[in-house]
């Protein structure tokens, strides 16, 4: 087994989501926790696949669900554990929802290959699933990442010390895990908008009974064409999700994830939203109410996703509308090249993982000199959108 170096490691974890990097975090103490979510957000699945089981656990007295406090490393393994199934899960969704009979194809680094064993050294690897050329999805990545046991530098661990509010005690040598599920589905119609979503966890340890993490994640759109109840339907997935799950979060609401969302999603150069957004967090205090939080994140993505398509598969699109979804991807490889934190840290040095890193960009793009969008044309009309957001809920 080739051994991958932990700074590599790192950054695949970063460039497989979008996730700031440590440096810009705000660290606070955890409680941790976990029980059901998506019940919690009023919302329904309008499509025919199952949503992914949450972990939990019940007390034997009186049947009232256990909280794990103050020991946030079992709370990491148990949130890894939820993300594994969460993947495994979704790629059957997937699959079937398709239709063409394209599978996801699976790329195993790390602990996570298939000859290691229990005398393996590594902790810490991943899962990369990607599936081409089906008939809905043109291609997509479904990507488990898993860092285990790496060490704070002096550096790192000075920039996390700057940023905690609460006096926490961060120094250099301690120890750090993390873990995140990140999806990427780019569609084959124009008809229908790509999906981008990630879930992720991070965990701090100073001493064996003194550790922190958070949470960070979200979801967004991006249509080529602008069909409104589609994009509000979306929204208001999500909006549900926060009003009934984030009672205590004042600084962690719809409306502040919404925003957030559409500031990180920007082309300054081109002045241009890369899509029609949706929710965006970091640095999120891991609670038992914020775990809740992040699995109805995750348990809402093909929910909110799979009945845009199932209204839109059979439509039939010219070559003109095809065209049009080509340049558009040119804007969102653009996005993903200057400006995603995310694949810029991962793309900085040699990476043997690389592809890992580009697993987001779409299938085929295309870039047209000058491309002027004609006035009153449905093209028009999404530019509109993209250049100022709405608000959808």
């Amino acid at each position: 087994m080739v051994s991958t170096p932990m700074s590599t490691l790192v950054a695949i974890f970063f460039s497989s989501l979008v996730f700031s990097p440590v440096a810009s975090w705000t660290i606070r103490p955890t409680v941790l926790f976990t029980r059901h979510a998506m019940h919690s957000a009023g919302i329904q699945s309008k499509s025919s696949c199952a949503t992914a089981p949450v972990a939990s656990t019940n007390s034997d007295e009186g049947g009232d669900s256990a909280i794990v406090q103050d020991d946030p490393v079992i709370i990491f393994q148990e949130f890894t554990e939820f993300l594994q199934k969460t993947q495994t899960e979704i790629i059957a969704t997937l699959e079937a929802m398709d239709g063409s009979g394209a599978k996801f194809s699976r790329d195993t680094w790390g602990k996570f290959l298939s000859d290691a064993d229990e005398s393996t050294t590594m902790n810490s690897g991943g899962i990369t699933r990607v599936i081409q050329g089906g008939d809905i999805i043109e291609k997509g990545a479904c990507s488990l990442t898993l860092i285990q046991q790496g060490v704070l530098t002096a550096e790192r661990a000075a920039a996390i010390r700057g940023r905690q509010k609460d006096g926490f005690p961060v120094n250099a040598g301690d120890t750090y895990s993390a873990a995140a599920l990140s999806i990427v589905l780019h569609s084959r119609s124009p008809l229908v908008p790509t999906f981008r979503s990630d879930v992720r966890i991070f965990l701090v340890q100073h001493s064996a009974d003194n550790s922190m993490a958070w949470f960070g994640g979200g979801a967004d759109l991006t249509p080529y064409y602008l069909v409104e109840d589609d994009i509000s339907e979306f929204h208001a997935m999500y909006k549900g999700l926060c009003d009934n799950s984030l009672s205590s979060f004042d600084e962690f609401s719809y409306e502040t994830m919404k925003k957030a969302c559409d500031d990180y999603f920007y082309l300054p150069a081109r002045s241009e939203h890369r899509g029609t957004g949706g929710i965006f967090f970091d640095d999120m205090e891991a609670t038992t109410e914020s775990l809740e939080f992040v699995q109805g994140v995750s348990n809402t993505w093909m929910p909110s996703w799979l009945p845009i398509i199932e209204r839109h598969r059979d439509e039939e699109y010219t070559d003109q509308q095809r065209q049009w979804q080509l340049l558009r991807r040119g804007r969102y490889l653009e996005f993903n090249l200057l400006y995603d934190r995310g694949v810029k840290f991962g793309l900085a040095n040699a990476n043997p993982r690389v592809e890992g890193v580009m697993v987001s960009a779409p299938p085929l793009i295309a870039w047209e000199y000058n491309h002027v969008v004609e006035e009153g044309s449905p093209e028009a009309k999404i530019m509109t959108v993209l250049k100022q957001p709405r608000e959808w809920v």
